[in-house]
């Protein structure tokens, strides 16, 4: 090997001297130095000149590649970062990535919540250039991604909305995510001052930033949390009108929130504007929800909210009977008592149609609806002056408990109670609506299918007769349960006729009556000695009064607290102390605590006299 050195040496030399031509290097590394021309090379005046440096207008070239310790105004990079070192993974990713690759990325580290690395990424790649030469320019999507990492990592507010209005350096406007993202922070940090003037600024921008349902959902929580029912309500119905979608839970929080706030009509019209709304009228609370709703609505008598937690609980229903396993959901029955006498009191025809629709379909035909439940839905179209409903009713209501006890059977149907509010129905237009209840029962009676004949409904329409002060009408009425319809009169009708003679002062015919019941083998109740003794009072007999309270007590009836008070304001009135004694012992006798009538007796010992002197 050296003797072949030596002989390619020596080869060179004899190259050298017989050909004087530099020869081309053999060998890898040459080192060569530029020569500088001694004298200066003038212009051609009259070449054309080289279009200006792309780069001199751009201050980001300059930060990013030529100073890139220097900082511009428009960086959005804390000084603090600067002087930081970064990982050398980071700022390889960021020569090497594209923005479409940059997207790709950030993608993928979004499910596993990397969002230091995104931020990281992100401002490493913002001060690197393409494969062109140029500074890498984001996008609002990809911009997005970095508010994202920077709301992720808690980031302060102000800093939030510097990196938003930085986004014009860059050439991109903020869009409504970008605003979102500002807006779910704000949403964490309880800020609804920031948050309010931010969604205004929004509304008052372009399509690319108008508020969505997202933005005004996260307003309206931050609003319900803190307690600003007002402008929360202000900001759903905004939402309603743009026609945006409410989320499940802003609309459960704004049921919630008006149902404790006592704000029944405001929520009321928020479900009503949520029915007319496609995208909005499958929003239904939960089914506890739905039955508190109810239960404050029918305690308030608002009867449009009754219904609306109606609809709410008819549909768990249907999705109950839909769902596998079978989820057999049922609507209490007291609450729809409530809701049925809300109905009545509010005069709601349609609260009343879905109340029974509810309670049938909850009970589904296994058994019939409680006695409350019937004198409810009688008293309902009672009140609505419907009164061929309202009998129709007490006939569904005395076939489902015609084989009841006797003693029961008696409770349920007096018109002293609960069938009252039909005789009130009865009586409300004198003569003329007790006329034509009987004319139609009496035709029912004599129909060929299903004939109708209900003492009952004939003992509604005495008592009705004994309100308006015509006895005639009563009495024709009583004997006609025996003569047209073929009946026989129970203790109700006996107690109708009392009730019409003892109001008209006729306690002969009074007490006659009760002696015919007697003998006619008819037990008499506690209302039928009460009867007894209003008729003795109205005529001032006190004595009369207490002798039939003593009959009442042998038979095995106490008087009640209100006959006891009666008699007793007759006694002093009349001065009969020894009566008065007598009451006294009898209310000692069944612990009745009587009271004082002093409050009723300021009347009685007021001076009205003209004499002011």
């Amino acid at each position: 090997m050296a003797s072949r050195m030596a002989t390619l040496a020596r080869t060179r030399t004899v190259i050298k001297t017989l050909n004087p031509i530099k020869s081309i290097s053999t060998f890898t590394f040459v080192s060569q130095q530029a020569e500088l021309s001694a004298e200066p090379i003038h212009a051609d005046p009259t070449a054309v000149p080289l279009p200006p440096n792309p780069a001199s207008g751009s201050p980001l070239y300059n930060e990013n590649w030529r100073n890139p310790i220097m900082s511009s105004s428009s960086s959005i990079i804390p000084l603090g970062h600067l002087g930081r070192s970064q990982p050398a993974r980071m700022q390889h990713m960021s020569q090497s990535l594209d923005l479409n690759s940059l997207m790709n990325t950030f993608a993928d580290w979004m499910t596993s919540q990397r969002w230091s690395d995104m931020k990281q990424l992100f401002e490493f790649w913002i001060r690197s250039l393409d494969k062109m030469g140029r500074p890498n320019k984001p996008d609002v999507h990809l911009y997005n991604h970095y508010l994202r990492a920077n709301v992720m990592m808690g980031a302060n507010i102000v800093d939030l909305l510097d990196m938003v209005a930085q986004m014009e350096d860059y050439g991109i406007s903020p869009n409504t995510a970008s605003f979102n993202l500002v807006l779910k922070a704000m949403h964490q940090a309880r800020e609804t001052v920031a948050a309010e003037k931010l969604i205004q600024r929004m509304e008052m921008t372009g399509n690319e930033s108008q508020p969505d349902d997202e933005s005004y959902d996260l307003v309206i929580g931050m609003l319900f949390l803190t307690g600003e029912i007002d402008n929360a309500l202000k900001y759903v119905d905004k939402n309603l009108k743009r026609g945006y979608m409410l989320s499940m839970v802003v609309f459960n929080d704004c049921v919630r929130v008006c149902v404790d706030q006592g704000r029944l009509d405001a929520l009321a019209s928020i479900i009503e504007k949520c029915k007319t709304m496609d995208q909005n009228k499958a929003l239904c609370p939960p089914w506890s929800m739905c039955n508190y709703i109810a239960g404050i609505a029918t305690h308030t008598d608002n009867s449009k909210l009754a219904y609306y937690a109606l609809e709410f609980m008819a549909k768990w229903i249907a999705r109950g009977e839909f769902a596998k396993p079978l989820v057999m959901l049922s609507v209490d029955e007291g609450l729809i008592v409530s809701t049925l006498g809300t109905a009545g009191r509010t005069y709601n025809s349609t609260l009343l149609d879905a109340s029974w629709a509810i309670l049938r379909r909850s009970l589904r035909e296994k058994k019939a609806p409680n006695p409350e439940s019937y004198i409810a839905k009688i008293y309902a179209y009672a009140s609505l002056g419907n009164l061929q409903r309202a009998f129709s009713t007490l006939r569904e209501f005395e076939t489902a408990y015609a084989n009841s006890d006797k003693e029961i059977h008696e409770e349920l149907f007096s018109p002293f109670a609960s069938l009252h509010p039909l005789v009130v129905a009865c009586s409300k237009n004198g003569f003329e609506t007790l006329d034509s209840v009987y004319f139609q029962l009496e035709s029912l009676s004599r129909a060929e299918e299903r004939p109708y004949k209900s003492v009952a409904a004939i003992n509604c329409v005495i008592l009705g007769c004994a309100n308006i002060w015509d006895l005639d009408r009563a009495y024709q009425t009583f004997e006609a349960i025996g003569s047209s319809f073929g009946l026989s009169p129970d203790i109700h009708s006996y107690n109708c006729l009392m009730y019409a003679f003892g109001k008209l002062k006729k306690t002969f015919e009074a007490v006659r009556v009760f002696e015919h019941l007697i003998s006619m083998g008819i037990k008499p109740n506690a209302m039928s000695y009460s009867l007894l003794v209003d008729a003795h009072l109205i005529n001032r007999d006190a004595k009369s009064a207490l002798t039939v309270i003593d009959d009442m007590v042998s038979a095995g009836f106490a008087p009640s607290k209100e006959t006891l008070k009666k008699v007793r304001r007759r006694c002093i009135r009349e001065m009969d102390f020894e009566s008065d004694e007598r009451v006294e012992f009898l209310a000692k006798n069944f612990r009745i605590r009587m009271g004082t009538e002093s409050r009723r007796n300021i009347l009685f010992e007021m001076d009205y006299s003209m004499d002011y002197a």
